[in-house]
């Protein structure tokens, strides 16, 4: 067997441009599938899946080890943001080509079932671009937290860290608490409620949003200070008694072991197409399950994406609970085949061949790439501020 070519189709959903990753076999049918979106980086991340599929032309796709060493290794420069997404896309599309050959869906050839079922978790407005990054009132919190309660999710992430300067915003402090606090009275006491700080705050900041919050007993802070600062992380975790979680824009294993070292994680979020795909987060989840850290996948991408973590979950020992975005098209099953319903806040194991996904190219040309700038934030001096 020999791969042919390799091709991408972007699929705009709203805010994210889907980078849909396929990979053409000399078998009749055989096609590989998968996702490599990158926020903002769409044209860039094409580019350099079309750069690196010559690299690969001609191989068997079956060797995918080998295969992931020479997409890494063979152009010099290594890593990096948007050519990791691009192995990551290809390296899932490698993986179903290898379960779809044997007639079995993927999680059988990660090593077979770890668990019966994979925990899933909501956004507010099941992942609306416009709930999720817009919501700043008790009322649309509590509202919101009901139906994803009522959708039969048992936890739910929302954004109750809003833009703060780097020291000294009490209303912001008070603003985040009677969010969190109406988050909870609409959840109830068992439902698991995570909080996302998206990298926003000084670990000073992120210190006191901690202790305004973690009498609201979340399951963990996500991103508390920017990737970058570990020395700042380092300050902040000596702090803070919640649960810490982090990942989602590190890019392999060597990103992640310094935070494991230093025990300044609970939680790891790698992203399944940031980070070198199935193959990378299978290394990142036995490391970190050397350092007794459970694994939370970051996803708020595609269907293909949502699936390829399915599959991980099921197979990962150290697995914990998976992120799902599936409110933020409404044409997401005319586009994408194959996506279990979710039940009771969980899905089962799919029995499709491979990730069991597919995409309806007719109803996915509906729904071109479209330019976006990314979200700008600035405080209140005019400096710039992460959001």
């Amino acid at each position: 067997m020999k791969i042919t070519k390799i091709t991408t189709t972007v699929v705009n959903a709203k805010m994210r441009n889907w980078v849909v990753v396929r990979v053409y076999t000399d078998v009749a049918g055989l096609i590989g599938i998968g996702e490599a979106t990158l926020e903002f980086q769409t044209q860039a991340v094409v580019g350099a899946v079309e750069d690196l599929a010559p690299l690969l032309v001609g191989r068997d796709p079956r060797e995918i080890e080998r295969n992931w060493q020479i997409l890494y290794r063979h152009p010099f420069f290594k890593g990096g943001a948007v050519t990791m997404s691009a192995i990551s896309g290809i390296d899932q599309a490698l993986w179903d080509i290898s379960a779809k050959d044997l007639n079995v869906p993927l999680w059988r050839i990660l090593g077979g079932l770890a668990r019966d079922r994979v925990r899933m978790y909501d956004h507010l407005g099941g992942g609306n671009s416009d709930a999720v990054y817009n919501s700043d009132s008790v009322s649309s919190f509590e509202d919101k937290m009901k139906e994803s309660i009522k959708d039969g999710f048992t936890a739910v992430k929302i954004l109750a860290v809003p833009q703060s300067a780097p020291l000294g915003d009490a209303a912001k402090l008070r603003h985040a608490g009677e969010l969190m606090e109406s988050a909870r009275r609409a959840a109830g006491p068992d439902v698991d409620i995570m909080i996302d700080f998206h990298g926003r705050t000084t670990a000073a900041m992120a210190i006191q949003f901690a202790e305004v919050l973690a009498p609201f007993s979340p399951l963990f802070l996500e991103e508390i200070v920017p990737p970058d600062q570990h020395e700042a992380l380092k300050r902040a975790r000596a702090k803070i008694s919640v649960p810490i979680a982090t990942g989602e824009r590190l890019l392999h294993r060597e990103q992640f072991l310094p935070l494991l070292e230093d025990g300044l994680i609970d939680v790891a979020q790698p992203d399944v197409c940031h980070a070198g795909g199935v193959t990378e987060l299978r290394k990142i989840s036995a490391l970190c399950d050397t350092y007794g850290v459970t694994m939370a996948p970051h996803n708020p991408l595609g269907p293909i994406a949502t699936m390829v973590n399915v599959h991980l979950g099921l197979t990962t020992p150290n697995f914990l609970i998976q992120e799902v975005m599936r409110s933020d098209v409404s044409w997401r099953s005319e586009v994408f085949s194959g996506v279990p319903e979710i039940k009771d806040g969980h899905i089962y194991p799919p029995t499709a061949p491979g990730i069991g996904v597919e995409m309806d190219e007719k109803e996915a040309a509906k729904h071109p790439f479209v330019s976006g700038t990314p979200v700008q934030w600035f405080h209140n001096d005019g400096s710039v501020a992460d959001w």
